[in-house]
């Protein structure tokens, strides 16, 4: 993506980070939040991997049409799971961000030229959709410390609901910082 070197690779280590954990979620017992998590690690890794700073790795066009590509499959594996569970319409969004960002970026490789007419259309809607969902959740955090600290047995780290929350509220501030750099 574009931008500075040093908050690209904060922000790269911040998904990688966020898809690991993912990968650890998908130990789960529960059928369901194994799928979600590993619809999530793959978003954390496809972050991480497209956020690379351009000036260390500038990555051949090819690349950027594998993202959107990649992307597009896995938003139209989420709009078929989207019809049992409302959840996957989120997944819908974020791989179709995606997938939208690597075209943009396969477009456009070393520079970004809106022509002086602002945000697109889409990457602004993307914006106003992800900084909503960034503070939805984010309010969604503050009642589950509460609770969690109450539960009788200790969950497993695939199953602790605070942490899966915690790592799609920074998977959702990581898209809004690499919309913004689009």
């Amino acid at each position: 993506m574009h931008g500075p070197a040093s908050p690209g690779w904060l922000l790269v280590a911040l998904c990688a980070a966020t898809g690991a954990y993912c990968l650890l979620r998908m130990r789960s017992p529960v059928e369901e939040q194994r799928r979600a998590a590993g619809g999530e690690a793959l978003m954390g890794f496809g972050m991480a991997a497209m956020a690379v700073p351009a000036a260390v790795a500038a990555p051949p066009r090819w690349t950027w049409l594998a993202y959107a590509a990649l992307f597009g499959a896995a938003a139209l594996r989420a709009l078929w799971a989207a019809r049992t569970s409302p959840h996957h319409l989120h997944h819908l969004v974020g791989a179709s961000a995606m997938a939208y960002m690597a075209a943009v970026m396969a477009a456009s490789p070393g520079h970004q030229e809106h022509g002086g007419t602002g945000v697109p259309l889409v990457t602004g809607a993307l914006l106003l959709y992800f900084a909503g969902y960034v503070l939805w959740s984010g309010a969604g955090l503050l009642p589950v410390a509460a609770v969690a600290g109450r539960q009788g047995g200790a969950p497993g780290w695939g199953d602790r609901p605070e942490v899966a929350r915690a790592c799609r509220l920074s998977m959702g501030i990581a898209m809004v910082a690499m919309l913004l750099t689009l």
